[in-house]
């Protein structure tokens, strides 16, 4: 890789803009991977009320039924690394420019953070049920309607009010802000302890996304914490000063990741999607 060695180059790197990790509000972290790369969840169901019969000679609960269970296997995938070198002539000749340290933390910001965040965000709309996803034209004229029947879904679903996020698509945003219904009923609360959200729909925090890096064609998800785990069993980087062959610095980084939607708690999941185009066949 070329290096532009400094002249009078300025001291401040022109560094591309950047994000911390947005979706670690939507997740949680139940389940112990320690040791292992696969955790089997069970799932165990519930039994209907019977009228209690007094008049029988036996049974009077009902007939019992033997509770079965169903196993959900979460096994890791994702298994994630890089590398780079900064030589030390390099990191003299620029003023110092091209540091190993910053250049590490900039990997993290600008790849792994985003990396992560895409890849839950492809899991919720990958799992979400079939009835919990709407394809919808969405405006200025009806987004805020939109978004309540989303929530409304959700109530139905028995999914909890408290704690539920939602990630929206720049262009949803827009449409809700410009959105008559929105502004003159919408939540004006700010004071949220989400990180990254810019406000509240509905007592849902709401956290704008970048297109790219949601799922084609997503106007919006709303899901809650109970809905996906999401393990990162080894976040390991390393800056070696001098290795063998390389005077100057040699980094290396590995995670080791994997998110999960459990079967029961798909119902959490929300998303409205764009409405594909009809082609004409005449």
């Amino acid at each position: 890789m070329a290096v532009n060695y400094a002249e009078k180059y300025a001291a401040v790197i022109d560094e591309k803009f950047s994000e911390e990790s947005r979706t670690e509000a939507a997740i949680n972290r139940d389940y112990d991977f320690t040791g292992v790369n696969k955790v089997n969840v069970y799932s165990i169901p519930t039994v209907p009320l019977q009228d209690y019969d007094m008049a029988a000679q036996g049974n009077r609960y009902g007939t019992p039924v033997e509770l079965g269970s169903d196993i959900q296997t979460l096994e890791m995938t994702q298994d994630k690394s890089f590398t780079f070198t900064v030589d030390r002539r390099n990191n003299t000749d620029t003023q110092m420019q091209i540091s190993a340290a910053n250049a590490l933390a900039r990997q993290l910001r600008d790849v792994i953070a985003p990396t992560i965040d895409k890849y839950r965000l492809a899991k919720l709309v990958e799992n979400a049920l079939e009835s919990n996803v709407k394809e919808e034209t969405l405006s200025s004229n009806n987004a805020y309607s939109a978004f309540l029947d989303a929530s409304m879904t959700l109530f139905d679903s028995h999914v909890p009010p408290k704690g539920r996020i939602s990630f929206v698509s720049p262009e949803f945003y827009k449409a809700i802000k410009l959105d008559k219904a929105f502004t003159s009923a919408g939540d004006k609360a700010q004071e949220i302890a989400v990180k990254g959200a810019v406000g509240m729909i509905d007592g849902t925090a709401v956290i704008v996304i970048p297109t790219d890096y949601l799922p084609e064609n997503v106007n919006f998800i709303i899901t809650h914490p109970t809905a996906m785990t999401s393990p990162i069993k080894i976040a390991d980087y390393k800056q070696h000063e001098n290795p063998q062959g390389i005077n100057g610095w040699l980094v290396e980084g590995r995670i080791y990741f994997d998110a999960f939607v459990l079967n029961n708690k798909k119902a959490a999941i929300y998303v409205s999607t764009k409405k594909k185009a009809t082609v004409s066949t005449g």
